[in-house]
């Protein structure tokens, strides 16, 4: 049963491809009208990935991470 759930979590959220494709598309053209709001959203992106990043090495090397 526990195989059965995580395959329907797995379809709707992780592996469907139609919902990656809308979320990379609607914020593509979001921000396509104008270079103002697409630098924006390029530096929004690249502050959150420089943030992230780091955080989630952190994470695997001292709390994921092997003893």
């Amino acid at each position: 049963m526990e195989h059965l759930i995580s395959l329907f979590f797995r379809s709707i959220f992780v592996d469907n491809m139609i919902f990656a494709f809308f979320l990379g598309m609607c914020s593509y053209l979001a921000v396509s009208k104008s270079v103002k709001t697409s630098l924006g959203l390029g530096v929004a992106v690249t502050f959150v990935l420089l943030v992230t990043t780091p955080l989630n090495y952190l994470l695997l090397t001292k709390v994921l991470g092997p003893d």
